[in-house]
């Protein structure tokens, strides 16, 4: 009798311990309390329903007591705030950020030592992190884990790819979280390195559907200074801990007091429009740290890229190297004086921002898979690339060149030398540079997710504005809303591409569906679109390779995939061959005063309208799984009593991603704010509809 009653004093004193934040709706709460033994947790609420049941914090040190039991609460800070503020480049002018706060402050009571947890609270989730205070009994500290619990309370529908350490670019699964094994994938799948962290490791961001048709996503926002965060899954109890990316000896994170862990993020919505509309990440990002941000463009761009993909020409200069790095026997140098000028001529004639070339310079012969730590030196041309000539014709012509830097994942080799690569740049006129990580990190034993990369892919940014230059990269740790802080990382891949259509399994036509509501949570995504010539026998008799969805979907992607850096990535010879569709990529505009979500649900379909910026001119891209559709969508985003010009490219009657992908129609309407459009979506399919003021 005697140990009931001390269980349920200590029950009691736990709910009385328990203090509430809520979201300013008040649709979202979250619990903070001490357990009995005084170790901080966590439970959130939507709409008075459980989402995420008590959930246990901490942080494990290396050679020293944990963080994470033995804790009072010394003192509770609340406040709230509502503000908002301009992006550079976005999709709308303004981002409200608006949440309530609580941070508390603990002492464990045996060594002293102090944390503060801080949560905010917003209208579309959860985030919180840990923060070390500078102290007497804490100073220079390793972690070696981080004991973040997400207690989920069902066996959800999630969308989840491996927790490797090394790529995202893997094709999504749609499975029960009781179904998640890694063991079981496929892993053929034209990824150059993995290095999966276990058989029940998932990466974030997560996306999820409960069977109460609840959506939730965890992810994390502002990586700096620390490792990614993956999620180890109990697959029978759904429960989930974080998983820190290690680095070459196994360590986490190195810290010095003063520090803060990255935000850890739970949204949660009954409509998924909320879920990827949301600019939560963006909102837990520090400010521009670039005063003057004039020189920050959006840039659309064609580019020697391509075609060596498809097999037409090669990044060495030896001409042996394919985009699978296979020898196939001659081909020309893809890189020339003559071919890219002839790529700054079409830039030109239609009215594209910039010209991207890979393969310029000397060192593609023989470093892949060779872990060599000197390959490019980033300044020296191949004898066939005259960079001055280029330059100079580019400049005419009015169009800016895009620099490449493959670093071949030797980034001590590209820290070493990317000064001199900037200024190499800036001496030709280039404002932006696409960089890329293909291979294992160099310092050997490093991960591209680890924190000491984590923090090359935050450099490099910083470093690029002193020369006023833009960042693209590929191959890097996802973004987490950096492009805030450091707008000028105008793009970056880090997720599956459109170029593994070309020489691989492919991405299928769910892909497109689920990117919005993980990958580009965190920001822009440069995904390649534009394809026409969707099957890759239109260059060999002999491949069976394709692009994954219809033509008129992959014009529909510059709508739904985000990015201020956009490029057309077929060749010129196509565009010309299709140019009342290719119209539509010259018209779409990249940078947005506004964003309506009118239709989501991931893995299915996704359908937006943006507004140009400063213009009256719309756009609307809708996209679908494998799965036809039809949908009725209404234009009362549009100036009332105004009418305007809509042209609209859609799939032909007979269209479908595999067996008829390149049959389109386009037709010409006039529209008001009253007007409904039936949209009918082919099996891996879309729409897309440029919407312009009537003269």
């Amino acid at each position: 009798m005697k140990n009931t009653l001390t269980l349920c004093l200590l029950l009691l004193a736990g709910i009385l311990n328990a203090q509430t934040i809520q979201s300013p709706s008040k649709e979202i709460s979250v619990a903070f309390k001490l357990t009995a033994e005084g170790k901080p947790s966590y439970s959130v609420t939507y709409k008075n329903k459980q989402v995420v049941n008590e959930s246990l914090l901490g942080i494990a040190l290396k050679d020293t007591e944990a963080l994470d039991t033995g804790f009072t609460i010394a003192n509770t800070e609340n406040k709230s705030v509502n503000e908002s503020w301009k992006p550079v480049l976005g999709e709308q002018s303004t981002i409200q950020n608006k949440y309530n706060q609580a941070t508390f402050s603990l002492v464990q009571r045996d060594t002293g030592r102090k944390l503060d947890i801080v949560f905010k609270v917003y209208d579309e989730g959860v985030a919180f992190r840990y923060e070390f205070p500078k102290q007497e009994k804490l100073n220079y500290f390793i972690i070696s884990d981080e004991k973040t619990e997400f207690n989920l309370t069902g066996n959800h529908k999630v969308f989840w790819i491996p927790g490797d350490y090394d790529s995202q670019e893997y094709v999504y699964n749609e499975t029960k979280l009781s179904e998640i094994d890694n063991d079981k994938l496929n892993l053929n799948n034209g990824i150059a390195v993995k290095s999966i962290g276990g058989r029940y490791v998932v990466q974030s961001p997560l996306m999820m559907k409960s069977a109460d048709n609840l959506y939730l996503n965890i992810f994390e926002a502002a990586v700096v200074n620390y490792p990614v965060m993956h999620l180890d899954v109990n697959v029978a109890n759904y429960k989930m801990k974080s998983h820190l990316v290690p680095n070459a000896i196994g360590d986490k994170a190195y810290l010095q007091t003063p520090a803060v862990s990255p935000w850890r993020t739970i949204m949660v919505s009954d409509d998924a429009r909320d879920i990827v509309s949301s600019k939560m990440i963006l909102n837990l990002n520090e400010p521009s740290k670039i005063d003057d941000t004039s020189w920050i463009k959006p840039m659309k761009y064609v580019g020697v890229w391509w075609e060596m993909h498809v097999g037409i020409s090669t990044w060495d200069l030896s001409g042996t190297q394919d985009a699978s790095q296979k020898s196939v026997g001659k081909k020309p140098h893809g890189a020339t004086t003559e071919n890219t000028k002839r790529y700054i001529d079409f830039a030109a004639k239609h009215g594209f921002d910039g010209v991207l070339v890979e393969g310029w310079n000397i060192g593609w012969e023989d470093w892949f898979g060779n872990w060599k730590e000197e390959v490019f030196d980033f300044t020296t041309p191949y004898p066939d690339f005259n960079i001055q000539e280029i330059s100079d014709y580019a400049k005419s012509k009015n169009v800016k060149m895009i620099m490449h830097h493959e670093t071949s994942g030797s980034v001590a080799n590209y820290e070493r030398r990317l000064d001199r690569a900037y200024n190499v740049m800036k001496k030709y006129g280039y404002p932006a540079v696409k960089t890329g990580y293909v291979g294992k990190i160099i310092p050997r034993g490093e991960f591209h997710d680890g924190q000491a990369m984590v923090n090359h892919f935050n450099y490099v940014p910083q470093r690029a504005a002193e020369y006023k230059v833009m960042v693209n990269s590929h191959e890097s740790s996802r973004p987490t809303g950096v492009s805030r802080t450091w707008p000028n990382y105008i793009a970056a891949e880090a997720a599956r591409g459109n170029e593994f259509n070309g020489w691989s399994v492919g991405n299928p036509p769910v892909h497109e569906t689920i990117l919005p509501f993980t990958r580009l949570l965190g920001g822009p995504m440069d995904y390649t679109p534009g394809v026409f010539e969707i099957k890759m026998s239109h260059y060999d008799p002999n491949k069976k390779e394709q692009v994954h969805t219809t033509l008129v979907k992959q014009l529909a992607l510059y709508i739904t995939m985000y990015s201020p850096l956009q490029m057309a990535s077929d060749l010129p010879q196509n565009y010309e061959k299709y140019s009342d569709a290719f119209q539509f990529i010259k018209d779409v505009a990249l940078d947005w005063d506004e964003s309506k979500y009118l239709e989501a649900e991931p893995g299915d379909y996704l359908t937006i309208a943006r507004k140009a910026k400063g213009t009256e001119n719309w756009f609307v891209g809708a996209i679908t799984d494998e799965n036809p559709r039809n949908t009725t969508i209404s234009l009362d985003f549009l100036m009332p009593g105004k009418k305007y010009k809509a042209t609209i490219y859609q799939d032909g009657k007979t269209a479908h991603w595999e067996k008829n992908p390149i049959n389109y129609e386009i037709k010409t309407i006039e529209v008001t704010s009253k007007s409904k459009l039936k949209l009918n979506l082919a099996a891996g399919g879309g729409t897309a509809i440029s919407i312009f003021p009537a003269k």
